[in-house]
């Protein structure tokens, strides 16, 4: 069920991102009067699901879905229409309008994803407001804990406070780790020393082959040491712990945080001691017995930010935006999405940071949809992938809206159109890339799962 839900939430989203994207060249076309022959949603080839002629246009829906298009007249695109390019150009056809016109036909589909992300954003920002923990309120406490191989590695320690991530003040505590993923260097405050690191060129190959285990954050913040529950058949079965008491001492030593816990604990071992707890507002000392590894048969955990904001430990930020505020604010979160983005696909393209191992394809996407539905984070994906979607549109591969936009540029540049066959064979090399870069981040989702 889980995975039926996150299906359908990834081909509600593409579905919608399609229909606007095409439909950002359909509309231009139509007013500068050129013809559109097809409209799809997802591929057609052979056979289509659903399709109907109405006027010029043929719209439709194909059985492969890979994406969309629309075919117009007189262009050099998917299709390969080569008889209709070799027959005199028409009036009604792309090839015969001004390049200025055929400029902005081809930068519809880009416009439209950039403007949808934005839109969305915008609204989310004046519908749910932001809600996170500051990194700021972290450093204000007793720093980070740090329980990660990898986080160890790049030189953090339990109690470090991290104040920037190249050069930039980190403002959520939550996007340090995506901080570390685009960043090269950082900058920390231990005990009133302000010292300056490097992140490993491969940080994000590390980061990959850790998540394999599924391990947790990098970081977190620092949390008391609360029990979840009594693990059934565990030595401390019938002390008289609760689900939701806080350990507040161990054997006289007084603890804040569960990192403490665990080095106190450890002296310990195979002896019995008195643990202080508090119980709402009660304080109760219970006797327990620690296990040869230094536990207690006890999960920890289970609290949210907003349990810790209630208990006094961090305060979250909370900030609800008018309309006209959550416009710059959604603007913001457009162009940070979009640098960020820049930023990883940059690594991804250089191999000494083994980015590419973690390129994915629609396994990936899909697998970034909640388990059950959550309209902020359908909208708050949605919007993401569109940007995305725009900006990888915009990239200069003849096969994608930027390829064409590159060859209408030299000719308003140079005034020489290129010729029908260079078109026709950088079409073709631009698919066959596209279709190797498809194949290679599919299969690394298959690689994954198979793994």
């Amino acid at each position: 069920m889980e995975i039926l839900i996150k299906a359908s939430q990834f081909i509600l989203s593409l579905s919608l991102l399609i229909v606007l994207h095409e439909l950002g060249h359909f509309i231009p076309a139509k007013i500068f009067k050129t013809r559109v022959e097809k409209f799809y949603l997802f591929f057609d080839y052979k056979f289509s699901i659903f399709k109907k002629k109405i006027g010029d246009t043929v719209y439709g829906i194909g059985w492969i879905p890979l994406g969309g298009y629309v075919k117009i007249s007189g262009m050099i695109d998917e299709s390969m229409d080569t008889e209709q390019m070799a027959l005199p150009a028409q009036p009604w056809e792309f090839r015969s309008k001004p390049a200025w016109q055929r400029l902005i036909i081809m930068l519809g589909g880009v416009f439209v994803n950039f403007v949808l992300g934005i839109f969305i954003y915008i609204c989310l920002m004046w519908a749910y407001g932001e809600k996170f923990l500051p990194n700021e309120n972290v450093n204000a406490k007793d720093g980070i804990w740090v329980q990660d191989s990898l986080a160890i590695k790049v030189g953090l320690e339990t109690g470090d406070k991290i104040l920037t991530i190249n050069g930039e003040k980190v403002r959520k505590f939550n996007d340090i780790t995506l901080g570390f993923i685009n960043g090269d260097k950082f900058q920390i405050d231990r005990n009133g020393e302000i010292i300056n690191k490097n992140l490993p060129v491969d940080f994000i190959s590390k980061l990959i082959d850790r998540r394999k285990n599924a391990e947790g954050p990098i970081v977190s913040a620092r949390y008391p040491f609360i029990i979840a529950k009594v693990q059934k058949d565990s030595i401390n079965e019938n002390s008289g712990l609760q689900p939701k008491d806080i350990v507040t001492s161990i054997n006289g030593e007084n603890i804040k945080y569960y990192d403490q816990a665990k080095k106190i604990l450890s002296k310990y071992k195979n002896q019995d001691i008195t643990l202080s707890i508090k119980r709402g507002d009660e304080t109760k000392e219970i006797p327990v017995k620690v296990t040869k590894n230094g536990t207690l048969g006890i999960v920890f955990g289970g609290v949210s930010y907003n349990d810790l904001q209630k208990l006094g430990y961090y305060d979250l930020a909370e900030i609800e935006y008018s309309f006209s505020e959550a416009i710059p604010a959604g603007l913001n979160k457009s162009w940070k999405t979009l640098t960020d983005y820049i930023k990883q696909l940059k690594k991804i393209f250089n191999p000494s940071t083994g980015a590419y191992k973690g390129l994915g394809g629609f396994i990936s996407i899909g697998s970034i949809f909640p388990d059950e539905w959550s309209a902020q984070s359908f909208w708050n994906i949605t919007a993401f992938l569109s940007i995305m979607l725009g900006f990888m549109n915009l990239l200069p591969i003849p096969a994608l809206d930027g390829g064409h936009v590159v060859f209408t540029l030299w000719e308003m540049i140079t005034g020489k159109k290129p010729g029908d066959k260079f078109l026709e064979y950088a079409q073709v090399a631009g698919f066959i890339l596209l279709i190797a870069l498809l194949l290679f981040a599919n299969g690394n989702d298959i690689f994954r799962l198979f793994k």
